[in-house]
């Protein structure tokens, strides 16, 4: 008997920056909550973390991953892409995943200044695509004020040199 889940979507939650000591930044924590959270709302039936090593380890995906379990989700319905290291690369690699879970659709969870590049990105990989952001709560504003005029520029340049094809 099916329980109902097999039909949602999968929530692809962005990496963000991983701190010294291995901590998570408070982006990478408000996405991988948003993730958890779409999971217990019924919205997705599973997460995959999305992000490998940057500049400190672990892989951004081990983060979201562990802080998803955490917040109560189960390991079974948690996967990791841990080697990419952009927007392009977190989608690309994930796709072998959304194979296996035979999602064809993925709710993409990054901040909302960055989800019209990742949910062109998600398109252009064949993907049913929709986006949740985390709320603001405890984002610094003045860097995501700057983020938000670096994802214009982002966006543009992904438009135009067709990155995600």
């Amino acid at each position: 008997m099916k329980s109902g889940r097999e039909d949602l979507p999968v929530a692809l939650v962005l990496g963000a920056a991983v701190w010294p000591g291995g901590e998570a930044s408070p982006t990478l924590r408000r996405r991988a909550l948003e993730g958890a959270r779409l999971w217990h709302a019924g919205t997705v039936r599973a997460v995959v973390g999305c992000g490998g090593v940057g500049v400190h380890p672990p892989a951004e995906a081990a983060l979201i991953v562990e802080i998803c379990q955490q917040a109560g989700v189960p390991a079974r319905d948690l996967h990791r892409e841990a080697r990419s290291t952009t927007t392009e690369e977190n989608i690309r690699f994930a796709l072998p995943i959304l194979e296996r879970l035979a999602a064809r659709e993925v709710v993409v969870v990054s901040e909302r200044y960055h989800l019209p590049r990742a949910l062109l990105v998600a398109r252009r990989a064949g993907l049913v695509a929709r986006g949740a952001a985390p709320s603001f709560r405890g984002a610094d504003p003045a860097s995501q004020l700057r983020a938000a005029a670096r994802e214009v520029v982002a966006y543009g340049w992904y438009a135009l040199r067709g990155k995600g094809r």
